[in-house]
Formats: C-alpha cells, sequence, structure tokens
C-alpha cells in the first residue's frame, strides 16, 4: 500500500513513543490523527509538529479503558478525517507488580487499555475497511515473548496482544496487514534520566537504547510491505537474546 497520503490513527500518540511513531508517519507523508487519553497539550504540540511537516493532523481524545471508546474513537477520527488505512496501537500503561502482589486493580487496568482496547479497535477498524487496504501495527515488547518476573500484568498484556496479532493477521489477510513491533529501550521512565536508560542496557548486545529513527523505520518498513503479516519485528538492540 502507498501510504503518503493514507490516514492514520495512532492511539497513545501524543507522547513518548507515540510521538515518535506519529512524526514518523508525519514525516513519511501521512496524515495523522492523534489519540490522547490525558495528555491534551502534549496531543496539541504533536499535532502542530505534524502539521509544520505538510500533513494533515488532528487530536481526540478518548478513554479506551472504556470498552465503548475504541469503536466511537475510530467513528469521530472518521466523521473528523474520513477513514483511516492506517491503525497504530500504541497507547499503553506499564506499572509494576509480581504474582504475590499484582492487585485486581492493576491486572483490569493493563488488560483494559494494553489488550482490550486494541482487540476493538482492530475489530472495527476492519469492519469499517472491509475489503481494504488496511494496516495495522501493534506496540507491543521483547518481555512478552521472554517474561522476567516483575511488571506481571503489563507482560500478560503485551504477550496476549502478540497473539491478538498473529490471530487478526490470519483472519484479515490478504486485504489487511496486521504486525507488531517488539521494542526495548528507548526513552527512560518518567523520573528517570538518561544514565540510568544506559544502566539499563548495559546486558543487552547492542549495550545502547534503541533510537527514535530505528523505531521510525521500522514501522515504515512493516508499513509499506504488503508481504508482511503476522510478523513481530524486535527493536530492542537484542534484549530479548540476552533476556530469554
Amino acid at each position: 500500500m502507498e501510504i503518503q497520503g493514507q490516514l492514520a490513527l495512532v492511539t497513545g500518540g501524543a507522547r513518548r513513543v507515540g510521538r515518535i511513531l506519529t512524526l514518523a508517519l508525519a514525516r513519511a507523508g501521512v496524515n495523522v490523527a492523534v489519540h490522547y487519553g490525558h495528555s491534551a497539550e502534549a496531543a496539541q504540540e504533536t499535532v502542530a509538529l505534524a502539521r509544520d511537516m505538510g500533513v494533515q493532523a488532528q487530536a481526540f481524545q478518548a478513554d479506551l479503558t472504556q470498552p465503548e471508546a475504541p469503536a466511537r474513537l475510530l467513528e469521530d477520527v472518521r466523521q473528523a478525517m474520513g477513514l483511516p488505512r492506517i491503525l497504530v496501537n500504541s497507547a499503553a500503561v506499564f506499572l509494576p507488580g509480581r504474582v504475590r502482589d499484582t492487585t485486581l486493580d492493576n491486572w483490569e487496568r493493563h488488560m483494559a487499555l494494553n489488550l482490550r482496547a486494541p482487540f476493538l479497535l482492530i475489530q472495527a477498524f476492519a469492519r469499517a475497511v472491509g475489503q481494504g487496504p488496511g494496516k495495522v501495527v501493534n506496540i507491543a515488547d521483547w518481555r512478552a515473548v521472554y517474561p522476567g518476573r516483575h511488571h506481571l500484568a503489563y507482560t500478560i498484556s503485551k504477550a496476549g496482544l502478540l497473539t491478538l496479532t498473529q490471530m487478526a493477521a490470519h483472519e484479515l489477510a490478504p486485504h489487511i496487514q496486521v504486525n507488531a513491533l517488539a521494542l526495548g529501550a528507548v526513552l527512560p521512565p518518567p523520573g528517570k534520566d538518561e544514565a540510568y536508560l544506559e544502566r539499563l542496557v548495559e546486558r543487552t548486545p547492542g549495550r545502547r537504547p534503541v533510537h527514535p529513527e530505528e523505531i521510525a523505520r521500522a514501522l515504515l518498513f512493516l508499513l509499506e510491505n504488503d508481504a508482511v503479516t503476522g510478523e513481530v519485528l524486535f527493536v530492542d538492540a537484542g534484549a530479548h537474546l540476552v533476556h530469554g
């Protein structure tokens, strides 16, 4: 699919990795619908940056933890900007928790935003796009395939997202391609600095964080290649090789 001139909906597109993905699309000539949950100011900043690149951009608020919100979000975008042909599921929550101390609230927050919302968006997207063309990219994590002892609910939600990726790719072919990016450390967590990030990646084969432009190129590869579907592309400087 030629992506220039198409419209993409990016959930969680206002800040952090979501902003990286949104601006990568804008640089490629893709119009962008920037979803946000609570970061209204960041969303408007991202919209302005995208518009400076010469594309159409608009912000859309939705609480994707609510079951009715994903389909309504897609319809809001459709009415305001047209039918998206690209869906990037990036919105997520990332909270600590182990088997002994993960609360029900912690579990349900992760499943609602990280797994149920992408499912409902893909379902609504597939119905809207029909015979295509369409592209879906889910943003996952290397932990989904090589889990450790921390972030229990987060890891399980992302593992479910990878299974959803493969099942949706199988069912929606050949008209819609569905793939995932399994990311490593890109940005320091809120409240942490670059030094923390450098320490975090010391044991990875690459011994460095993932650069934003590397995520951007990986996203565009998955969107521009119609022969790739059901793929999980690791962009993690090899973190999964030493943590598996």
